[in-house]
């Protein structure tokens, strides 16, 4: 009876001597990340039958399990993997919302200060200064542009650089996974137990692996771990790491992307298998905003550059030089600022015989006096398949085919890019080049030289002027005029000395095609041939080109001539005191010169600031919302699986009395075991 009484309390003695241990150690990791509490896990010996019945032969321990809910942990690595995915984006898009709206940095300010300028040269263009000071806000304004996009060139790099750094990261937390999964192994194979606390190191392990990307995990028969990313790419098999790497992008060599080994080599991911975690916040923000971003700012560099070049080339110097009449001491300079070309990258995967493609912006069209372009935002993709070439807007999918460039042209012609393609022989079957308009065009801005140098060479004077003849009797008036491209090809045999008579205006040159009022053109085939004329009408004199509206040279005559009255249109010369040409290039500011008509510089610029504070701040309220999730996610797995001090407590009071019982009980089985030997004695 004694020896089954001690038998007895050692089991109950083991029992709460593993209790107390598995506490204690709870206890002891409270604040280790990952850890899952634990418990032990007691069942009933088998009793020993006697002829009473069975007896209890005590309890053991059968197991150690740690508080653990897959469901719960996996929910845990859901909210974390798209909380860092939103928290890397909002921080990246932070900085270009803080670049671009503050008014230090910002390009707002430096435009208005320019136009300012323009506005002053226009009231005073005989005046050095004004000229300079317009010079002067110009380089401004060029410095602006490109320090913004150095700035944002710069996030590009650090892109580039952190997702290098992630890549490793993910890399080394797969291969501490691999290495825990065969410890894993075979520990469970060896003992038939689950090794808990490799179990939580290798989930805690997993865990911070979706704060870099999303992962899907399944296990195998002997405990370990399968790790896959985006759509099932393996990247851990048991306790082989098949792992990631960063490699140039066959598309864009500056941009580095994310590629998976395989046995055939390194394959390239499409940044769309990879989801959650900040690799993909890195990747989303450089393809939905930094790239929004730099090319809609190039987009306003290289329109202002385009539509002020075009209107300034209309004009005429402090010299009284023109596209009409250009002579020493110096040449007619109609370029006022220069802008990096359209940037054509051919894919590296290119048939070695490929072709290069180059693109050229096209110049500005005009309307209502003022100049417009074409270029948008986006980036394109022109594909050769063998039948033919399809160009691909990359923001919305659109496409443009044909059966060579000529063709494509021929269509962006009809629905204008702002800019057109060409190459020197055609394209081979399987080649791929990727067309960035705009990308680099806010880096490239600069002032000619040659203003900066002498700023007398700005056009701000109109090359040619309308006079009334000195011995009207009508009371008539005429406007000094405007140019408008091609006015050198409808003005040929200057001066030209126009006469009213019966209605009609006459004396206009043989050849020359003469527009009332924005209509169809009419070709002057004799000398004697008259236009109808009603007063405050719009006489433009077009060049050959046919253009709509048709543009050239235009002037009003108000009020009633009187028959035989004259109006003459000439060259403008000495006319340093001229700053018609400036007023236009002033009202540039606020014309629709953006995006096919429908914004001014202003205005994109506003659009770009305003969309993406939006973004920002909605990015702002989701990753708030997300952390929330998370917290709330972290807080149900915490309610099973964290340790509870007070629970702990609790349990070492519990065990304590369990075993100082199992103590009693030992010693009354040892004091009735000496009682037996001393009555045998």
């Amino acid at each position: 009876m004694g020896s089954g009484i001690i038998n007895t309390a050692v089991t109950g003695l083991h029992v709460a001597q593993y209790g107390l241990l598995t506490t204690e150690h709870n206890i002891a990791n409270v604040n280790t990340p990952g850890f899952s509490r634990q418990r032990s896990i007691q069942e009933s010996n088998a009793g020993l039958l006697t002829g009473a019945g069975y007896v209890g032969q005590g309890a053991n321990v059968a197991t150690v399990e740690r508080m653990y809910s897959r469901f719960l942990t996996e929910q845990v690595e859901r909210s974390q993997s798209s909380a860092s995915e939103l928290e890397t984006y909002y921080a990246q898009i932070s900085q270009i919302d803080d670049l671009l709206a503050d008014p230090g940095t910002g390009l707002s300010p430096a435009l208005q200060a320019f136009f300012a300028s323009v506005q002053d040269l226009a009231a005073n263009p005989s005046l050095l200064p004004n000229r300079q000071a317009m010079v002067s806000a110009a380089q401004s304004l060029s410095a602006r542009y490109q320090s913004l996009s150095d700035q944002l060139a710069a996030m590009y790099d650090g892109i580039n650089s952190g997702i290098t750094a992630a890549v490793a990261s993910v890399n080394s937390y797969g291969e501490q996974i691999a290495s825990l999964n065969g410890r894993i192994a075979v520990a469970e194979a060896s003992t038939g137990q689950p090794p808990n606390d490799l179990l939580d190191t290798r989930d805690q392990m997993v865990l911070e692996l979706n704060q870099l990307i999303r992962t899907r995990t399944t296990t195998n028969t002997d405990g370990s771990y399968n790790v896959f990313v985006g759509s099932g790419q393996q990247l851990v098999v048991g306790s082989q790491l098949i792992g990631m790497a960063t490699m140039a992008s066959s598309a864009d060599s500056s941009r580095l992307v994310v590629g998976l080994r395989t046995a055939a080599g390194v394959q390239e991911m499409p940044a769309s298998l990879i989801s959650g975690g900040s690799l993909s916040g890195l990747l989303a923000f450089r393809s939905e905003s930094l790239d929004r971003a730099s090319n809609d700012l190039g987009s306003n560099a290289a329109s202002l550059a385009l539509t002020f070049n075009a209107q300034h080339a209309l004009g005429q110097d402090f010299f009284g030089q023109s596209q009409l009449a250009s002579s020493p001491p110096t040449s007619f300079t109609p370029q006022f600022f220069s802008v990096s070309p359209p940037v054509v990258i051919g894919n590296t995967r290119n048939p070695p015989d490929s072709p290069l493609v180059s693109a050229a912006f096209v110049s500005p069209q005009p309307f209502n006096g003022n100049f417009y372009a074409d270029l948008g935002n986006s980036d394109y993709r022109l594909n050769a398949d063998g039948a033919g070439l399809t160009l691909t807007r990359l923001t919305d999918n659109k496409q443009w085919s044909g059966v060579d460039l000529a063709a494509v042209n021929a269509q962006l012609s009809s629905d204008p890019q702002g800019f057109e393609l060409a190459s020197p022989g055609a394209l081979v079957a399987g080649s791929s080049y990727l067309i960035q308009p705009t990308r680099g065009a806010a880096r490239g801005i600069a002032v000619n030289p040659a203003l900066i140098a002498d700023s007398r060479l700005i056009a701000a004077a109109g090359p040619l002027r309308a006079a009334v003849g000195t011995a009207n009797t009508g009371t008539a008036t005429i406007s000094s005029g405007q140019a408008g491209p091609g006015y050198q090809d409808a003005v040929a045999g200057l001066p030209i000395s126009l006469e009213y008579n019966a209605g009609e205006l006459r004396n206009f040159p043989v050849g020359a095609r003469v527009s009332i009022d924005g209509a169809a053109p009419v070709d002057i085939t004799a000398s004697d041939q008259g236009i109808a004329y009603s007063s405050g009408a719009t006489v433009t004199l077009v060049g050959s080109a046919s253009v709509s509206p048709p543009t050239g040279f235009s002037f009003v005559i108000t009020g009633l001539p009187n028959n035989g009255d004259r109006f003459t249109v000439e060259i403008n010369s000495g006319a340093t005191a001229d700053g018609r040409n400036a007023l236009t290039l002033a009202q540039l500011q606020t014309q629709h010169t953006m995006s096919g008509q429908t914004a001014s510089y202003q205005d994109a610029y506003a659009r770009l600031v305003s969309e993406t504070g939006n973004k920002t701040r909605q990015l702002q309220v989701s990753s708030d919302a997300q952390q929330n999730l998370l917290a709330q996610a972290q807080a149900s797995r915490d309610s099973l699986s964290a340790v509870n001090l007070d629970e702990e407590a609790a349990n070492l009071i519990r065990y304590q009395q369990a075993y100082q019982a199992s103590a009693k009980a030992f010693q009354i089985g040892a004091s009735l075991f000496d009682t037996i030997l001393e009555l045998a004695a």
